[in-house]
């Protein structure tokens, strides 16, 4: 069903059994998968690329144009999942550049107020909180909560089943499995709720503590945690996330003493 008073441009590519509730407005370059709900007063704009079964709340903006500098009016994208929900009021904006783009995942409840700037990824079932703002070329990995009012700066990295309480704000990198809490953003434990909800076992959970111990309990650098972690915790994959996280990112993760000086 497509309102005749939403304003649907002639060059959008419109899926089957899509629903366009009243005055909102679906410009030119815009595609929306099967299924999708798009509700009153949501604007979709130049480089939309909507996934199926999405629902669009009230007054969302969905490609809005990139809020950078090095941005020159050149095409680019914003990319959403399938089975997505996405509250009322929220901005999306699509990439700085002609490649890469800004990307949601599939299945990610974003609510209300959140701003996600260009360029930033986010993989998929993600659930962020009401307010929260993600800044340009940020990632956020599958899995995470990003609670209410939580920021990510420029370039910050969040990794899989990560959780940032309310109010935390983030800049860098944030290990898989931990939640962070407080400003400056600290350590306060791993996210087990979540490991457990999606099948994770008892014993990974215990080793993913286990090494989190090393890491932010032990009073070392880093650069020895990760030693103390090869030596001390039995082979698995979660313990193998966590090594190739911090690997991956030079020794460098939020709450941490990185010990740069050293060679790794």
């Amino acid at each position: 069903m497509i309102s005749q008073l939403a304003h649907v441009d002639p060059d959008a590519k419109i899926g089957k059994d899509v629903t366009i509730h009243p005055f909102a407005f679906i410009s030119k370059n815009t595609e929306i998968g099967d299924g999708c709900t798009i509700y009153p007063f949501v604007s979709i704009l130049n480089g939309a690329r909507i996934g199926k079964n999405t629902k669009i709340y009230n007054g969302s903006i969905i490609a809005a144009e990139p809020q950078d500098f090095h941005w020159h009016g050149e095409p680019s994208f914003c990319y959403i999942g399938d089975n997505c929900i996405i509250r009322e009021g929220s901005i999306i904006n699509r990439g700085s550049q002609s490649t890469g783009g800004t990307r949601v995942g599939n299945d990610c409840f974003i609510m209300a107020e959140v701003h996600i700037s260009h360029d930033a990824q986010l993989s998929s079932r993600c659930v962020i909180g009401n307010g929260v703002q993600i800044a340009g070329r940020s990632r956020v990995h599958s899995y995470v909560i990003l609670s209410s009012g939580a920021m990510l700066h420029a370039g910050s990295e969040v990794g899989r089943f990560a959780m940032v309480k309310g109010g935390c704000r983030i800049s860098g990198n944030v290990p898989p499995y931990v939640v962070m809490a407080h400003n400056p953003a600290q350590y306060v434990g791993i996210n087990a709720v979540t490991m457990r909800y999606v099948g994770i076992s008892e014993d990974a959970i215990d080793d993913v503590a286990k090494c989190y111990r090393h890491v932010y309990e032990c009073s070392t650098t880093v650069f020895n945690a990760v030693k103390r972690i090869e030596a001390d915790i039995e082979p698995c994959k979660e313990k193998d996330l966590i090594l190739k996280f911090i690997r991956e990112h030079d020794l460098h993760i939020v709450g941490a003493v990185s010990h740069a000086d050293e060679e790794f």
